[in-house]
């Protein structure tokens, strides 16, 4: 990963961090994206310690925000002339249903459509790179739900697991149909489930205790608590330095295995329609 410019989202803490310090140990230059500044510094003093690697750099971005992920992507070019490796993990659960300054519902803005736009306005940087990898982090969470597109912003009801497990199927239809798009090109496009993993995603999760009913989502809870942000970190690794994945595109991945997503998410149809309502939704105003 020597020379390697990688810009990962959600950087500061769990999943995010832990790939930010495998990325650094690997030698690679490491752009960090962090809601909070104070935060992102600490975490960034911690992975040059920990890394003795110094190309480590951190872009303050409240990703929910289509504003700041536009000014995000202008500060990220002034400094940097292509990007190789581009990890879109920040994600949220809300326990009650918000919005964001852009007026949309706050799980669908920044789970999906950050990264949907992220993406497309670095896609000219990417394109500068000899070989680029795109690497969404989904969820095997979206196996058992569907895209209501009479609902998308989730107006008519609020339940917090089911719009989350809904983005997280966006994540990959998002993924495939990018991979569609940008077949033929130096630029892959694929994602992953990192496991359920010990962060504060998950307690925001866990924190909807109606959710998880019976003795055995309690003997479920305590399996998962034993998980860990590096565990969860070793897939996404994988995708971003692996040289067997030259060339591979449009695939979802767990445990460092490629494998299939669910039915509805190789759907052509949903991909496209969700492609183009996310692209209406992300124009600049």
């Amino acid at each position: 990963m020597n020379g390697k410019i990688c810009l990962v989202t959600g950087a500061n803490a769990g999943i995010g961090y832990a790939i930010s310090l495998g990325l650094a140990k690997k030698g690679a230059t490491v752009v960090m994206v962090s809601r909070n500044k104070s935060r992102g510094e600490t975490s960034l003093a911690k992975i040059k310690r920990l890394s003795y690697n110094n190309s480590i750099f951190l872009l303050v971005a409240d990703l929910s925000s289509q504003t700041e992920i536009r000014q995000l992507v202008i500060n990220f070019n002034k400094k940097f002339n292509r990007l190789d490796i581009l990890i879109n993990n920040a994600g949220v659960i809300t326990q009650q249903r918000i919005l964001t300054k852009d007026g949309l519902e706050m799980q669908f803005a920044l789970n999906h459509l950050a990264p949907f736009l992220l993406t497309d306005l670095l896609l000219e940087s990417l394109k500068k790179s000899d070989s680029a990898r795109i690497i969404n982090i989904s969820s095997a969470a979206h196996k058992n739900t569907s895209i209501n597109f009479d609902d998308l912003q989730s107006e008519q009801s609020y339940n917090p697991l089911e719009v989350y497990k809904k983005t997280k199927l966006c994540n990959v239809l998002f993924t495939y149909e990018l991979a569609r798009g940008l077949k033929g090109t130096n630029i892959t496009s694929n994602c992953l489930h990192p496991g359920v993993i010990r962060t504060k995603l998950l307690g925001d999760l866990l924190s909807f205790s109606d959710l998880f009913g019976g003795k055995w989502g309690l003997n479920f809870i305590r399996w998962l608590r034993y998980k860990s942000p590096e565990k969860g970190a070793q897939t996404p690794l994988y995708l971003a330095s692996s040289p067997d994945l030259d060339g591979v595109s449009g695939k979802y991945f767990d445990n460092k295995s490629m494998v299939d997503s669910s039915k509805e998410s190789y759907e052509l149809g949903p991909a496209k329609k969700l492609w183009n309502i996310s692209k209406k939704l992300t124009e600049q105003k």
